[in-house]
């Protein structure tokens, strides 16, 4: 159990160094950021890119479940 006294001179102490650290923090320069305002991670609408047929067909033979030109399947079960 600390007394009142040493208890106040804590208080004062750790008022002390953080008055030097604000002051010193004065002296620090840093550069502006700016906020990039540009919006990505967009695809441009359009065909797109041919698949490979032969792989396409090598992938829809090998497949246990299919419906259609969807494979159906389950994960660590194929």
């Amino acid at each position: 159990m600390i007394s009142e006294k040493e208890h106040e001179e804590i208080r004062r102490e750790a008022k002390k160094i953080l008055d030097s650290f604000a002051f010193a923090l004065r002296k620090v320069k840093t550069k502006e950021k700016r906020l990039k305002r540009d919006v990505g991670g967009f695809r441009e609408v359009g065909e797109g890119l041919k698949g490979n047929e032969d792989f396409r067909k090598r992938m829809f033979e090998n497949a246990p479940k299919k419906d259609g030109d969807c494979i159906i399947a389950e994960k660590k079960k194929w």
